[in-house]
């Protein structure tokens, strides 16, 4: 119950607390931001090596979160969500400690490299930990009727963390080198590990007969696919947009991702609650039908400034299919298995965009950069045309229950 103190200055206790752990988030995840443009200049310029090998010690983040989203998630499901977040942030400390090593100018460039991507693996691990922690966190203080709340706030923080941290980043490479980078990426995650320290957490369910992460999965692989269609889109912006600028030799080819950005974070902030209130599935059909539109936008813009209001566009359909779809999935399982779900859930996001760079790279080789968009235009059509069965699936098996 809120305190007298909380009733008469009309704060809402669960939601500031909310607002701590996203606020936390935001600060450690810098700690994975700052690194993404600071390894490939480093592998490059320092070690001297090829774009293949620094484009794999930034990857190899990504497998690492694939492949322990299901770990993350039973962890946090058996051991509660404070712990699973903790230990991330402990994770993504010890990641960055094996990074500012690889700085050190008296190892080879192999050793280094090596080095290198053992941190990296550490830091993935650590952000399937946070990751699912924190939603699963957020959720246990809110509760599961407001779970598309808390994943857009939660994914506003970090992607918030990623356009700050990029820029900051290259920023300190420039000042204090990659070792101060490094080592202020191993402070970050410390700060945070102080902040949660005296946060109170959510108790894990009653221990019961679990589900198998394959079980679940079974339950909400399509939803995920949603997420995964959804998220070409948005690799191939990153990956890609300022190369089609380039290409094409228009100005403003670094502003793509800085349109997407826009587009996305007035949506997470101004409209993050509309799928608790509208229903995930509408919100989805909605926003993948504006990022398809985009896409397309961008494949046949003839100037510049018409690919930016595409990317714009991609922005705002991008930005809450992951917070509708993550509310339907959470709705699926029962309490006791959201961490495994949401572990799960995440997963498809992160292998689209693991999958999205290179084999979009080879269609760019014998297509051109316009066939990228025009492929992240198709992937959302797809995306939309599932949801649509999803949701007409769920009316009828509504209907068919209340007869």
């Amino acid at each position: 119950m809120s305190s007298s103190s909380d009733h008469i200055s009309g704060r809402d206790p669960t939601q500031a607390r909310l607002l701590l752990l996203a606020s936390v988030l935001f600060i450690s995840y810098l700690c994975v931001a700052i690194p993404l443009p600071v390894i490939p200049v480093y592998a490059t310029g320092h070690l001297g090596l090829g774009n293949g090998w620094a484009g794999l010690a930034v990857g190899i983040a990504f497998l690492s979160t694939i492949l322990t989203r299901g770990h993350a998630g039973a962890l946090s499901d058996r051991l509660g969500a404070k712990v699973a977040t903790t230990r991330g942030l402990v994770f993504y400390a010890m990641g960055a400690l094996f990074s500012l090593f690889a700085g050190f100018s008296f190892l080879s460039s192999g050793l280094a490299l090596t080095v290198l991507m053992v941190g990296r693996l550490l830091v993935g691990y650590g952000e399937s930990l946070v990751g699912v922690g924190v939603i699963a966190w957020g959720i246990g203080i809110v509760g599961p009727d407001r779970s598309g709340r808390v994943i857009a706030l939660i994914g506003a923080a970090i992607y918030g963390a990623l356009a700050v941290g990029g820029p900051l980043g290259l920023v300190m490479l420039d000042h204090i080198g990659f070792a101060g980078a490094m080592a202020a990426s191993l402070v970050l995650p410390c700060l945070g590990l102080v902040a949660i320290g005296s946060m109170p957490g959510v108790a894990p369910h009653p221990e019961v007969r679990r589900s198998s992460f394959l079980r679940v999965m079974r339950r909400i692989w399509m939803h995920g696919m949603i997420v995964f269609l959804q998220g070409i889109g948005f690799a191939g912006i990153g990956a890609f947009f300022a190369l089609y600028f380039l290409d094409r030799g228009w100005v403003y080819a670094g502003l793509g991702l800085t349109a997407f950005g826009a587009g996305f974070v007035f949506v997470r902030l101004s409209a993050g609650h509309l799928p608790d209130r509208m229903g995930g599935f509408r919100v989805a059909i909605a926003s993948l039908a504006i990022e398809a539109v985009g896409q397309f936008i961008i494949w046949s813009a003839p100037s510049p400034t018409v690919a930016l209001v595409g990317a714009f566009l991609s922005g705002l359909g991008c930005s809450l299919i992951y917070p509708a779809m993550g509310r339907e999935v959470v709705k699926l399982v029962d309490p006791h298995l959201r961490g495994t779900a949401v572990g799960g859930f995440g997963a498809f996001q992160d292998l689209a965009y693991g999958l999205t760079g290179p084999i979009a790279g080879l269609l760019a080789d014998r297509a051109g950069y316009g066939s990228v968009f025009l492929i992240g235009g198709v992937a959302a059509s797809v995306g939309f045309l599932i949801t649509l069965g999803l949701q007409r699936r769920r009316l009828y098996g509504d209907r068919t229950s209340q007869q």
